[in-house]
């Protein structure tokens, strides 16, 4: 089957379960951004027909496929450290690193452009629920890193983690917090004996965390910690914004 026709099974079976008519076009970017929406929005799909994950798989993996997949361990490292920038869910990696909301549910806003409801629209709705299991975990609290499959993304694992918000002005609190977001990873990582991690701009848009302190926060406190674990992880910054390119391509190409 196409896109088109997996799509449309896919919105009359989501139509069904929740009780709701759907006005199908032949606009298949309009139908798209539907099925994304209204799937951001459910907490569960408890009880929806058993072909809705494997049609959501099949179209997940058609997009994968047509965007294409870069593969982490053919960059270019320096000290153990690379820079990408462009969309997260493209990369093949061990990890990629989520920047989640304190709930660790994912994004309930239909089709926002967050990075949390980015990446766990690419993985599909299993990760969701595999978020809500994770809650019944009797150590959930400790969990400083929540790590799920990667699902219909080409990295193994994603790493849910969740920055601080930056109110009127950045605290020594804020900074320790955001230090600690990609130490909590690094351990995470180390721990799975893992091969390499990419890194999103954790708390910087929607948080807003400076992005010039938050790239400083970040590079500094992953150098340091590669310097102390003898470079046993290959790390990935990961841009998508312009200005977090320029920010990262900068501070990168200095020696210190």
């Amino acid at each position: 089957m196409n896109k088109e026709t997996v799509l449309n099974k896919l919105l009359k079976i989501l139509s069904q379960y929740l009780k709701i008519e759907i006005n199908l076009t032949k606009n298949y970017s309009r139908n798209r951004q539907i099925f994304r929406g209204l799937c951001n929005q459910c907490l569960t799909l408890y009880g929806i027909d058993k072909d809705f994950y494997t049609l959501q798989d099949s179209l997940l993996s058609m997009e994968r496929e047509e965007n294409g997949i870069v593969e982490v361990e053919k960059f270019s490292y320096k000290d153990n450290i690379a820079h990408f920038n462009g969309d997260i869910t493209r990369l093949k990696a061990d990890a990629i690193v989520n920047a989640a909301n304190d709930n660790y549910l994912g994004c309930f806003v239909p089709c926002h452009n967050c990075i949390d409801n980015v990446i766990m629209s690419a993985a599909g709705f299993q990760m969701r629920e595999e978020l809500l299991q994770l809650k019944k975990d009797k150590d959930y609290t400790e969990q400083k890193v929540k790590v799920t499959k990667g699902y219909n993304l080409s990295s193994d694992y994603v790493f849910h983690v969740a920055g601080p918000i930056v109110g009127y002005k950045v605290t020594e609190k804020d900074i320790k917090d955001l230090k600690n977001c990609y130490l909590y990873c690094l351990e995470t990582a180390k721990k799975m004996k893992l091969k390499n991690i990419v890194f999103c701009c954790i708390s910087t848009g929607e948080y807003h965390f400076p992005n010039a302190l938050a790239c400083d926060i970040a590079v500094t406190t992953v150098k340091e910690w590669l310097k102390a674990n003898k470079n046993c992880l290959k790390i990935v910054f990961n841009t998508f914004k312009e200005i977090d390119k320029e920010i990262y391509d900068d501070r990168l190409s200095n020696k210190n």
